[in-house]
């Protein structure tokens, strides 16, 4: 231990290591009765790295051209030493991904912790969560199958719906009339460098927000009790709360470890899971596949799209929701958090995602 002690005092002399550990960690105070949806953050933060990390090692040997990507990727799956299990962990992952960052924006909602001025941290999670379905959609046609050929065609010919501009911004995502050479290129820049990017910025943006204003109370328990916003800036603290290490920094390990191990059950008895037949048979613009749908995270947006008459109605309708989403925040004024003081809000929680479940469920078995 002498020689641990006395790194830890080389270090401290030149960085101050000790008065960060207890001002930022053990000096840290989170609420009491804080739960477990607290420790999604930390997860989705493990879940990108993951993503980063085997990304990079996927680019090593991924060939972003038409006539070479499906045998790329087939290259890494059998050739590569353990070039199936970065893929797996890297495709798998960002289900596992969508998953967290639903439950994170779920579990907001139901707690209401968009509340108490509060409104840039849900704007810049609701953000992430946009800009992380985007990655999705434009990692999807990278490996160049006729699942991720003909899916990106679906989800490309739906921006033709939106009046005057449609057909132009069809031809902007897509570099030219259809799905080609040219549509790689686009989504390979964008899924590589441009969309990640912009993503580590608005993280970064997201945990200062969250670290600035502190964390709120879970609305639980009889000693909560709702209060209203102070008319100036004030850090939300917690003199009787638990410091983040090591007390609740084991129970962020606990949920991280129980996502990779249950992303690593899918991978190893699961594999086919998000896999149909058509993701391993390569692109071919002559011959559509019967039965193409998007990821399951985009069913109810491709469902809704034929539900109405017209796509732009269904658009607009998406659109609307989508609006409304980023901006509840400013609709809901309400300094009351506790959900069994607001019935309605509530009923309109779980209806919402009963609906959302049903038309996704529809859009799978269409």
């Amino acid at each position: 231990m002498q020689p641990i002690k006395m790194l830890v005092d080389f270090v401290d002399t030149r960085l101050g290591v000790r008065d960060l550990y207890n001002k930022e960690l053990h000096g840290y105070l989170l609420p009491r009765k804080v739960n477990a949806w607290y420790t999604l953050g930390a997860v989705l933060l493990v879940l990108f790295k993951i993503q980063i990390i085997t990304g990079i090692l996927l680019l090593m040997f991924y060939v972003p051209d038409s006539e070479k990507a499906f045998a790329s990727v087939q290259a890494i799956m059998n050739d590569v030493p353990y070039g199936w299990l970065f893929r797996m962990l890297h495709a798998v992952g960002a289900n596992v991904i969508m998953i967290a960052l639903l439950l994170h924006m779920l579990s907001v909602l139901f707690m209401s912790s968009y509340k108490g001025r509060r409104e840039f941290t849900w704007l810049t999670g609701f953000t992430i969560l946009n800009l992380t379905m985007g990655l999705c959609l434009t990692g999807y046609l990278l490996p160049w199958s006729q699942l991720s050929f003909w899916a990106t065609t679906v989800a490309t010919d739906a921006a033709g719906a939106i009046p005057v501009i449609g057909d132009y911004l069809v031809e902007f995502l897509r570099g030219g009339a259809t799905v080609g050479n040219q549509t790689l290129g686009r989504f390979f820049a964008l899924h590589v460098v441009g969309m990640p990017l912009i993503l580590l910025g608005l993280i970064g943006v997201h945990l200062f927000c969250v670290k600035r204003r502190g964390i709120s109370a879970p609305p639980f328990g009889e000693d909560y009790k709702a209060s209203e916003p102070l008319p100036f800036f004030e850090h939300e603290k917690h003199k009787d709360g638990i410091p983040f290490f090591p007390n609740y920094f084991v129970k962020d390990a606990a949920v991280i470890c129980f996502f990779i191990a249950f992303m690593l059950a899918i991978i190893f008895y699961a594999p086919g899971l998000f896999f149909p037949e058509s993701a391993f048979q390569p692109a071919d613009p002559f011959l559509t596949p019967p039965h193409i749908k998007p990821e399951w995270y985009f069913l109810w947006a491709y469902q809704t799209l034929k539900i109405f008459p017209s796509e732009i109605i269904g658009l607009g309708v998406q659109g609307a929701f989508m609006t409304f989403l980023a901006l509840l925040p400013f609709i809901d004024r309400s300094p009351e958090r506790r959900p069994g003081k607001r019935p309605l809000f509530i009923t309109c929680y779980v209806l919402t995602i009963l609906v959302f479940v049903a038309i996704s469920v529809w859009g799978h078995y269409s």
